[in-house]
């Protein structure tokens, strides 16, 4: 095999790849890793493209170089690197040691130098190389056995240069770049050439002379007087610039070509490293291969998965009666289920422990459907496992009564709870980021959830360690809980939520549909009528839904102001249109026009398909999605109906009580967030106004207009409520002027006002911005913890992002607790004394019950008491409560 070379520029790729992902990489412990990520995916593939049997990775240092004090502007200007990726450096050169990669950097010189000796040094031996760089500089090192691959966009796009490709490209060598530099200068390095010679008239010169020296020596053949005058005044700078430009050959490295031939990699280090930096893909790729982590880089008490693990004995169950019999001596279990859509497809307990006895149950039977629901109703009984809740909807889907079964232990909350911002981690996942545990891919996995198996008997070995991972892995969270303080949102609040969400979307909300098909036509009515609007506005006929001609119309026909033009067209986005609504009728009709499609497309047209046998609409609701706390609702997402227009709002009339004798009773918080800042904060001022019924918004609007509270206009209170929303979302002067269509000094005097007259406000909300600085994260009243890496970054963006999130995550945050603690109260009232009656919805702020008629009046007040009760703030919680057949009419 013959020998290949790559020598990288270590600075330049992961600049380059830090850059080319647009979105922040952060793992849960604040690390940032997109530098790292895009260089592993750059190295990956240049591995695979050159095959190279050596590798270097030259660095720069911080240290100045020889090319600094010849010149002291030398990239003078340049901008630094950002303290984030400066953060991923050492890192990078961990792993680098880890694959088995020599790396260099030297005071002195750049990473230029050590790649031109490195591939000196090659070429003196014979062998091929290739650089890696996003740097032309090393354009003069091209040669038949040097070629420079330059990264010119993103981490795939690159062009490879040789002596051949230079002279295609360019018109002369390798060597004659050095002089195309040196006359034309480098703005990215501050090199300065001869002023006013640019690139054209560099290229023309070379070609004519050949080299600077030569050039210099015969100036009086430069026919152009000004031009010849330019060379002689800048010929001490050209000579600099070239001895700026060339790259060194010889720096004194204390290596040898054979020093940098590939090692055999550290497996356990970079499984150690690709752990911390939650590179799954790699990780799972590495252990994929056979290779395990050592004992001692374990979490779970240093149990190696594979090893030494005394697994449980498997028991087959085939037939009904001894499924009953297990099932029925079960009193805490661990649960794997799965189930599809139509949830036909039925669980599977696999217990750990179950009875006292080192046994994996699996059921192979046909009627475990049924035995389930007999066996498990109204049974005592605590489950752990991986989404429990599919468990319980299928139990009270099935009619069974699960009072007495509690969740105790469920590993994607624990996950969720001890890192809200990550995505949603599946089992196997989780088993590789905790245990280094690689089971086989889902799709090769034995089928642990048929029903019904007949013939060979199946291999369950690797459902086995899944759930002895599973049980493994209860026990490291359970540790990480109580270690962050954690467990009372995890089992005071979470725990308990998971019947509750289980139970409202079993029980589903009744939709009508014959109402909703007169809302479609009423819609495609009124959308129409628009169409034919703003048509005769425009003048004549065009594709409204295309942005392209709705550009063109806005901005080349009519005139309108608009931002700049891409290669696309002009921007018709929401955020443009919204700022030009106000002064042009025809956009303000296009919006309209856009906000009813919607709703025909995603409410009309979405909502039938999803309408189940019984006549409801049973929506998922998500525990592990939102960073705040909050609980989101897809399939349909029944919190995004728009209700600021009447059209809108009309929606809700297809939504009633699942029956004539029935009826819905509503309940919404009044002002929460403001609420828990006033507790949070302790501000007098605002405690004292809640405690004392006063409109809150017009009390804010008298202290910061300096008005008597019966003389605010009604416009300084929209105001003064904007201001208050405000402040808990971190809005800025620039937000807060963009809401209320005023000048930023205004807004800026709004703001400033307001914190003078609450300053306890300002001072909770400086302190949590503080805080959150000291210790990367920021907590909620009960405990819930949400890391907030931005808040330190280097980019003033993100860091201003960092410290929007510390000031709104405590109040939106505890809000979201406090909902789903009241979820948790009115469910267990209404078990025990009106089960008739459900808990069907929560949306924001708001909780919806489905009850019989003749217990409206008991039912409201469970509702009521249960949401008023459901904190312990210095301010109490008022409650507004309603009732009537359809969700419109609740009020």
């Amino acid at each position: 095999m013959d020998k290949v070379l790559v020598v990288i520029d270590g600075n330049s790729l992961i600049n380059r790849g830090y850059y080319a992902i647009q979105r922040p990489m952060i793992t849960k412990e604040g690390i940032y890793t997109q530098g790292i990520y895009a260089f592993l995916s750059m190295l990956t593939k240049i591995r695979s493209d050159y095959k190279p049997t050596h590798m270097l990775v030259a660095f720069d240092r911080k240290a100045p170089t020889f090319r600094h004090k010849e010149y002291d502007a030398y990239k003078a200007g340049r901008k630094g690197m950002p303290m984030e990726l400066a953060m991923e450096m050492p890192i990078l050169k961990d792993i680098l040691d880890a694959m088995g990669i020599a790396r260099f950097e030297i005071d002195g010189f750049e990473a230029d130098d050590i790649i031109g000796t490195a591939t000196k040094m090659a070429e003196e031996e014979g062998m091929k190389s290739y650089v890696i760089t996003g740097d032309r500089d090393a354009l003069q090192l091209a040669t038949d056995l040097t070629s420079v691959i330059i990264n010119k966009k993103g981490m795939t796009e690159f062009k490879l240069y040789d002596d051949a490709a230079m002279i295609e490209e360019y018109g002369f060598d390798h060597d004659q770049f050095i002089d195309y530099k040196a006359l034309r200068g480098d703005t990215s390095d501050n090199i300065p050439g001869i002023p006013g010679v640019g690139e054209k008239t560099a290229t023309a010169l070379i070609k004519q002379f050949g080299n600077l020296e030569n050039l210099i020596a015969n100036l009086d053949q430069v026919s152009n007087q000004k031009l010849r005058d330019k060379i002689e005044d800048g010929a001490m700078s050209a000579m600099m610039s070239k001895r700026l430009a060339t790259i060194v050959r010889n720096v004194p490295m204390d290596m040898e070509v054979s020093d940098m031939e590939i090692k055999a990699q550290d497996t356990d280090k970079l499984i150690d490293l690709y752990t911390k930096l939650e590179f799954k893909t790699y990780l799972a790729k590495l252990l994929k291969e056979g290779n395990t982590a050592p004992a001692e880089n374990r979490k779970a008490d240093e149990k190696d998965m594979f090893k030494d693990y005394d697994y449980p004995e498997i028991k087959v169950i085939k037939n009904e009666t001894e499924a009953e019999k297990i099932i029925k001596g079960f009193k805490d279990v661990f649960v794997l289920f799965k189930s599809n859509n139509d949830h036909k497809d039925l669980p599977v307990i696999s217990s750990f422990n179950a009875l006292s006895e080192n046994v994996f149950y699996v059921f192979e039977t046909d009627g475990l459907s049924k035995t389930l629901l007999k066996t498990l109703n109204g049974k005592k009984l605590e489950l752990s496992g991986y989404g429990l809740g599919e468990l319980f909807y299928f139990l009270i889907s099935g009619k069974a009564d699960v009072k007495n079964i509690k969740a105790k232990f469920d590993s994607s909350i624990a996950a969720y709870i001890l890192s809200p911002s990550s995505k949603e981690r599946s089992l196997d996942e989780l088993l590789l980021e905790y245990f280094h545990l690689a089971l086989q891919p889902e799709e090769k996995q034995l089928d642990l959830f048929a029903l019904a198996v007949s013939g060979n008997e199946k291999d369950y070995t690797e459902d086995l360690k899944k759930v002895c991972g599973l049980y493994e892995l209860s026990l490291v969270q359970a540790k990480e809980l109580s270690q962050y303080q954690l467990e009372k949102v995890f089992y005071d609040i979470e725990m308990p939520l998971i019947k509750v969400l289980a139970s409202m979307e079993a029980d589903g909300f009744r939709m009508d549909p014959a109402a909703l098909a007169d809302y479609g036509k009423m819609l495609k009515e009124h959308i129409k009528v628009l169409e034919n609007e703003i048509i005769e506005m425009a003048g004549h006929e065009f594709n409204i839904n295309s942005p392209k001609q709705l550009g063109t119309v806005l901005f080349e026909e009519m005139g309108l102001p608009s931002g700049k033009k891409t290669a696309k067209g002009f921007s018709t986005s929401a955020d443009v249109l919204e700022k030009l609504a106000p002064d042009y009728p025809i956009v303000a009709k296009i919006l309209e026009y856009r906000s009813y499609t919607k709703l025909n497309s995603t409410y009309v047209e979405g909502l039938l398909p999803l309408l189940a046998k019984d006549g409801k609409i049973h929506p998922h609701f998500q525990q592990t999605v939102t960073a705040t706390g909050r609980i989101s609702c897809t399939e349909p997402n029944l919190q995004n109906i728009p209700i600021r227009t009447e059209l809108g709002r009309n929606l809700r009339k297809v939504f009633t009580a699942s029956s004539e004798d029935r009826i819905l009773i509503g309940a919404d918080y009044s002002q929460i967030e403001l609420r828990v800042l006033a507790s949070m904060s302790g501000d007098k001022t605002l405690i004292n106004a809640f405690k004392e019924g006063h409109d809150i918004h017009r009390e804010t609007a008298s202290k910061v207009f300096k008005v008597p509270m019966d003389e605010v206009t009604p416009i300084q209170r929209s105001n003064a409520k904007a201001v208050n929303f405000g402040v808990i979302y971190g809005m800025s002067q620039w937000g807060l002027s963009e809401e209320l269509t005023i000048s930023r000094k205004e807004a800026e005097k709004y703001i400033s006002d307001y914190f003078k007259e609450f300053k306890d406000v300002k001072d909770f909300l400086d302190r949590c911005v503080s805080t959150c600085k000291a210790t990367g994260e920021i907590r909620t009243y009960y405990g819930r913890r949400r890391m907030v890496p931005e808040i330190n970054a280097s980019q003033f963006m993100v860091r201003q992002l960092g410290e929007r999130l510390a000031m709104n995550t405590p109040v939106q945050g505890t809000a979201a607790d406090i909902i789903k603690i009241a979820m948790i109260k009115v469910y267990e009232r209404l078990e025990k004394e009106a089960p008739e009656a459900r808990l069907i919805l929560q949306i924001h702020d708001e909780l919806i019950i489905d009850a019989p008629k003749d217990l409206e009046e008991k039912v409201s007040k469970i509702l009521e008491e249960s949401m008023m009760s459901a904190s312990d703030l210095e301010v109490t919680l008022d409650v507004s409560r309603s009732s009537a057949y359809n969700w419109y009419d609740l009020k």
